[in-house]
C-alpha cells in the first residue's frame, strides 16, 4: 500500500512539475549548488555581481573548450609504442632457397631458340653497325612475327620536338638509326626502348624508355619469355627448373643430418623451383636448442651457373629468405643473394611487432576483412600484405586486361596472358603497373597484419673453398653427387650457407593506446575542478536543473495547448451552454409561475398534432435537491 501511495504522489510530481518559473529556478540553483561562482552572482552587490557573473561565464568557457580538446584527443586513438626485451627458447624461421636462374637452359632451350635468335641478331645491329652484320644474311630467316609482337626500337632523340622512332630491323632506316647509347658512346642522343602497342598495327602505343641497352634488352627479353613461358604447363616447368637432389649438395641442422627430403618444394615464378626447409606445413617447426653458429642450419648449395639462361638471368647466385612458419616466401621484395664461391654466414635476431586494431589502427588479425580476394590461399599460407598487393593487382589485370600476369597466381577459369591469345596484353600490363590509382586503391584496400615477426640479419661472407682445400672438396662432393671421380663441381657453382640465432634476446615492440577512458575522465574533472571548483555532484545538479527546466517547458506547452483548444471552442460556440444549477434554478421559476396564474403548461394547453406521439414528462421531470440535508425534517 506503501508503494502505492510512493508511486501515486511520484506520478503526481510528474505531472505536476517543479513548481517553479524559469526565474525562480535558475535563483534556487545558484543559491543550492556547490559551484562557487553561482552563488556570488546572487548574494553579491550589483557591480560585483556583474563581475562575477562575467568570471563564471569566462570560465565556464574555458571549461568547455578544454573539454573539446580532451575529447577530441581521445577519440583520434593515438597509441604509444614500447619496445621490451625477452629471452626465451625461439622457433628456428623457414628458410627458403632458390636459384637465381629459375630454369636450366638446356631444358629450355627448344623454346627460347627463336628468342635467343633475334635477341643476339638485334645487338649485333646495335653494337657492330657493319654492312657484314645484317640480319638478311641469317639463315635460317628470323621470325620477325615474334619481334614486332613487342619489338625493340631507336628513338633519335637530336630534336626533342619531334622525336623519329626507328626499328632495328628495318633494311631502309638511315645509317645512324644503327647507333645507340651502347654502340656510340660519343652520341647519347639515341635510346633503345620497348614498344608496347594495344594491339599488334595499332597506333595506340607507348615507349618504354631506358638510359642503357642493356636495360631495355633484359627488359625485353623477360616480356617475351613470359609470353612463351605462360603457355607451358605448371608440371612442365617444373621439371625444366633446378630439381632439389641436385642442388642441396649437404645439409646439418645443429648435430642432426638433413637432406633435400626435409626441404618443401613449391613453384616460384621468378626463380623457379624454390626449396622451404622448416615450413611447418606437414609437421612442428624446430625450435633452435641455442644461440651459435654450431647449432644453426648449414647447406652446401650447387647453382650450376653454367646451364644458366643467358639473357634472362644476368645475376649469379642463390637467393634465400627468412619468414614465418606456413607464410608465402616473396623472394623478390624480401630476399637476399648468396654469392657463388663464397661461404655467408648469417646471424639472426628476431623482433616481434604488436599492432592494436581498431579504431586504434587499420590491421587485420588474419586477413578475413580484407576486401581483396587471397590468391595466395591456395599454398594454404597465412595472409600477408605483400599477398594482398599480388592478388589485388591481378584481379585488376584480369578484370582490365582479360587474362592473368605470369608472375602471379591464377583464379579458377582465367588464363596467362600471352601474345598469341591476347596481342596487347603487354600495353595493359604496363599501363595498369604504371596506374597511380589502380596502385592507390591495392593500398586503400590491403591491411598490415596486426602480428608480425620479423628477422634481422647480420650477414657476413669469406671465399669458400680455400685455394688449400678446394681440390679435396670438389673431389668429394662431385663424387657424392655424380658417383664420379672426375670433379664436376667448380667454384663457379658452389655456395655454403651457415644460419643460426645469434642469440636468444628477442625484442617485442607493442602499441598500446595513448589516451583511456580513464585519463579522459580524470582530465575532464581535473579541468572543472580548476576552472570552476565543481566535482561530479556539481554536474549531477546541473542535470538535474536541466531536467526542471524540461518539465517547466512541457507543463507550459501542455497548457498553451489546452488554452488554445478553449478559444477554437469559444470561437466555434459563442453562447456558452447552460449548467445544471441554472436548469434547476429556470425549471422551479416556471412551477412557481403555474400555480400563481393557475396556467396550464404549453404542452397542455395546445393540443398536440396529429400523428405526433404524446410527450414524455418523465425525461424532462428534474428530481428535487436535498439542498438542506437529512436532518432538515426533524427541525
Amino acid at each position: 500500500m506503501n508503494l502505492k501511495k510512493y508511486l501515486v504522489r511520484a506520478l503526481h510530481r510528474l505531472q505536476k512539475g517543479p513548481g517553479y518559473t524559469y526565474k525562480e529556478l535558475l535563483v534556487w540553483y545558484c543559491d543550492n549548488t556547490n559551484t562557487h561562482g553561482p552563488k556570488r552572482i546572487i548574494k553579491e552587490g550589483p557591480k560585483k555581481k556583474l563581475i562575477w557573473f562575467f568570471l563564471t561565464l569566462l570560465f565556464a568557457s574555458l571549461v568547455f573548450w578544454q573539454w573539446g580538446i580532451l575529447i577530441n584527443t581521445y577519440l583520434s586513438y593515438n597509441v604509444t609504442s614500447s619496445l621490451s626485451i625477452g629471452f626465451k627458447t625461439m622457433k628456428f624461421p623457414a628458410v627458403t632457397v632458390c636459384n637465381a636462374n629459375p630454369f636450366k637452359y638446356s631444358e629450355v632451350k627448344h623454346l627460347l631458340k627463336e628468342l635467343d635468335r633475334l635477341i643476339e641478331a638485334a645487338l649485333e645491329r646495335i653494337l657492330q653497325p657493319t654492312p657484314g652484320n645484317s640480319s638478311e644474311n641469317i639463315s635460317p630467316p628470323l621470325d620477325l612475327g615474334l619481334w614486332h609482337q613487342i619489338p625493340l626500337v631507336l628513338i633519335d632523340e637530336h630534336d626533342k620536338d619531334n622525336p623519329i622512332i626507328l626499328d632495328i630491323f628495318e633494311s631502309n632506316q638511315p645509317a645512324a638509326g644503327n647507333q645507340t647509347a651502347a654502340g656510340n658512346q660519343t652520341d647519347k642522343k639515341y635510346k633503345l626502348a620497348v614498344k608496347l602497342c594495344s594491339h599488334q598495327g595499332s597506333d595506340n602505343c607507348t615507349y618504354r624508355n631506358f638510359s642503357s641497352a642493356a636495360q631495355a634488352v633484359s627488359e625485353w627479353y623477360v616480356l617475351q619469355s613470359t609470353s612463351i613461358l605462360a603457355r607451358v604447363p605448371l608440371h612442365e616447368r617444373v621439371r625444366m627448373g633446378y630439381q632439389a637432389e641436385d642442388m642441396i649438395l649437404a645439409c646439418l641442422y645443429g648435430a642432426e643430418p638433413c637432406n633435400y627430403k626435409n626441404f618443401t618444394q613449391i613453384y616460384h615464378p621468378d626463380h623457379g623451383n624454390c626449396y622451404i626447409f622448416n615450413w611447418g606445413m606437414d609437421e612442428e617447426a624446430l625450435n633452435s636448442s641455442n644461440p651459435g653458429a654450431e647449432f644453426g642450419l648449414k647447406l652446401i648449395l650447387d647453382i650450376s651457373q653454367q646451364d644458366y639462361i643467358p639473357y634472362l638471368s644476368s645475376a649469379a647466385g642463390a637467393r634465400l629468405m627468412l619468414h614465418q612458419q606456413k607464410s608465402f616466401p616473396f623472394l623478390k621484395d624480401q630476399g637476399i643473394y648468396a654469392m657463388a664461391g663464397t661461404e655467408t654466414s648469417i646471424g639472426v635476431l628476431v623482433d616481434e611487432l604488436e599492432r592494436m586494431g581498431y579504431p586504434y589502427s587499420d590491421c587485420t588479425m588474419n586477413g578475413s576483412d580484407v576486401p581483396v580476394k587471397n590468391l595466395y590461399s591456395q599454398y594454404n599460407t597465412s595472409y600477408s600484405i605483400q599477398a594482398c598487393l599480388r592478388s589485388c593487382f591481378q584481379n585488376h589485370m584480369i578484370e582490365i586486361c582479360g587474362c592473368g600476369h605470369y608472375m602471379f597466381p591464377l583464379p579458377e577459369g582465367v588464363n596467362y596472358c600471352n601474345n598469341e591469345d591476347n596481342p596487347g596484353w603487354a600495353y595493359c600490363y604496363s599501363s595498369l603497373r604504371s596506374s597511380v590509382r589502380h596502385r592507390q586503391i591495392c593500398i586503400d584496400s590491403c591491411k598490415e597484419t596486426c602480428n608480425d615477426t620479423q628477422y634481422k640479419m647480420t650477414i657476413s661472407m669469406a671465399d669458400w673453398p680455400s685455394e688449400a682445400s678446394e681440390d679435396w672438396i670438389f673431389h668429394i662432393l662431385s663424387y657424392e653427387r655424380d658417383m664420379s671421380t672426375n670433379v664436376t663441381l667448380d667454384r663457379n657453382g658452389i655456395i655454403k650457407l651457415n644460419i643460426y640465432f645469434q642469440e636468444y634476446n628477442y625484442r617485442t615492440i607493442s602499441e598500446s593506446a595513448a589516451t583511456t577512458i580513464v585519463w579522459l575522465l580524470s582530465s575532464l574533472g581535473g579541468q572543472f575542478g580548476f576552472w570552476m571548483g565543481g566535482s561530479v555532484l556539481c554536474l549531477i545538479e546541473f542535470g538535474e536543473i536541466i531536467i526542471d527546466s524540461l518539465w517547466i517547458t512541457v507543463i507550459n506547452l501542455i497548457s498553451w495547448c489546452k488554452g488554445l483548444k478553449q478559444k477554437r471552442a469559444q470561437a466555434r460556440y459563442p453562447d456558452a451552454p447552460p449548467t445544471v444549477s441554472e436548469l434547476v434554478e429556470a425549471h422551479t421559476n416556471l412551477g412557481f409561475q403555474h400555480e400563481d396564474t393557475g396556467a396550464l403548461p404549453r404542452d397542455e394547453a395546445l393540443p398536440p398534432e396529429p400523428g405526433t406521439p404524446p410527450p414524455n414528462y418523465d425525461s424532462l421531470r428534474v428530481q428535487p435537491l436535498d439542498v438542506l440535508g437529512p436532518d432538515s425534517d426533524a427541525e
